[in-house]
């Protein structure tokens, strides 16, 4: 071990164990000798994984409901959510480069175990809850694509671990260039769509700039809520600590400085991506829906079965179809690495990807399919608000620690966050925190 990693193991109540998916780690090699666009280059790709997390089912329902209830006005919120993610992503980057661990590891490594245990099965519960997401996202994009009813859809969606294991053997970077493929699928899929909506432009832009209407409309308020807690996802932060350390980036301290700016223009670019793509289904459901006067519009099939007839191309259903199964087949490979790097962090404990696969989808399956088979699609709809709630519930579990952790002279060394970011980052922590709580006691209180 480097000096420099031996000062700031000091920091933590235990010493640095074996690396997160130790298979992949350090794997992609960072040319010292190459210009500095081609080492830029050979960063990006982990900010795309934790991009697919902020583009599930559940931002999806809550982008619908906004575009079609409040037209623009809610895009705001969503430009809101995104610069938040790109603080605390950027802090995942700067804590796995800074100190060589995850964040799973870290919690681990600074607390005792009676708070890195709970800690522990509450990202476990968050990974299942965004599991239970992708699984009604997948199977729904099946049945609007191909006709597939929605119970035999769930019961397919466990096939998807032969794509986890075909990619993870080929390596890293093909994991990667899959999910990029996808999300440039999803782009194009929403392009033509909003080309077809011929949405109000003037009004786009004006959505961006937020009013006070945000804070004194409920209705607007609760929705504003909903895709505020929708859009940060408590497995990305243990994500994007663990993939980021696939670059082999070297270990003097000007090599993981450098390293660390390459990160994070890399989860900054993908996350822009990101809301691109949510500001892309909230502006499709206000031009489509909002200006028709369909303004309830909320439910994955709903909306796509109203496209048809309100575009006047029988396509845009299909392309609504073909991203949503995109999403949820982007969403199956990254939720699997973060279920992978949250066990090995917290305790130590390997699987092989299929088993921990088989274990974590086995789980969500039932939920989904006994909701599916008795309740249909209307109880599909009420399960993806479900699991919003129990991530947003679960999400300061994983803020909290990586702030603390990242404004900490003796765990980070010179890479320590400063003062103006480490303050910001605080800010959006409590923020989020009061919204969620918010948002879950106004669901209780129903």
């Amino acid at each position: 071990m480097d000096v420099l990693s031996s000062k700031q193991d000091s920091g933590w109540r235990n010493k640095r164990g074996e690396a997160s998916l130790s298979d992949v780690h350090r794997s992609i090699n960072i040319s010292s000798s190459g210009s500095r666009w081609r080492r830029l280059a050979a960063f990006a790709g982990p900010g795309y994984l934790v991009a697919v997390g902020y583009m599930d089912p559940g931002n999806w329902a809550t982008s619908l409901a906004g575009g079609s209830k409040f037209g623009y006005a809610l895009l705001a919120v969503a430009l809101l959510s995104n610069l938040m993610a790109i603080v605390l992503q950027s802090l995942c980057a700067r804590l796995a480069i800074a100190s060589g661990r995850d964040l799973a590891q870290a919690c681990r490594d600074a607390f005792p175990k009676w708070v890195s245990i709970p800690l522990w099965a509450l990202a476990e519960i968050a990974i299942i809850a965004t599991d239970i997401a992708e699984v009604i996202g997948t199977a729904i994009g099946l049945n609007l694509i191909f006709g597939i009813p929605l119970e035999l859809g769930v019961l397919i969606t466990a096939l998807d671990v032969f794509i986890i294991l075909y990619l993870q053997k080929m390596g890293f970077r093909w994991v990667e260039a899959f999910i990029i493929t996808l999300l440039g699928v999803i782009a194009v899929c929403f392009a033509i769509q909003i080309f077809l909506a011929d949405p109000q432009w003037g009004g786009v832009i004006r959505g961006f700039f937020p009013t006070t209407e945000i804070v004194t409309n409920p209705q607007m308020l609760y929705l504003a809520l909903g895709i505020l807690g929708a859009t940060v996802m408590p497995h990305n932060l243990y994500l994007h600590s663990g993939i980021v350390q696939t670059r082999n980036y070297g270990h003097t301290l000007p090599e993981k400085k450098e390293a660390l700016t390459f990160a994070t223009i890399d989860s900054t670019v993908a996350l822009c991506f990101a809301l691109l793509i949510n500001a892309s289904i909230l502006i499709l459901a206000a031009a489509a829906f909002n200006s028709t006067g369909r303004t309830e519009v909320a439910e994955l099939g709903e909306a796509h079965s109203l496209l048809a007839p309100l575009l006047g191309l029988a396509i845009a259903p299909t392309l609504f179809g073909i991203a949503l199964l995109c999403c949820g087949l982007n969403s199956t490979v990254t939720a699997t690495l973060a279920g992978q790097i949250v066990m090995e962090g917290f305790l130590k404990m390997k699987l092989q990807p299929w088993i921990r696969r088989l274990i974590t989808r086995g789980i969500a399956i039932i939920p989904a399919a006994f909701v599916t088979i008795w309740y249909g699609d209307a109880g599909t709809a009420e399960l993806l608000i479900l699991t919003q709630v129990v991530l947003s519930l679960q999400l300061s579990f994983a803020v909290f620690p990586l702030v603390m952790f990242t404004a900490s002279k003796a765990k980070m060394g010179e890479l320590v966050a400063p003062i103006w970011l480490s303050g910001l980052a605080w800010l959006i922590a409590v923020v989020i925190a009061g919204l969620n709580v918010k948002l879950l006691v106004d669901f209780v209180s129903g």
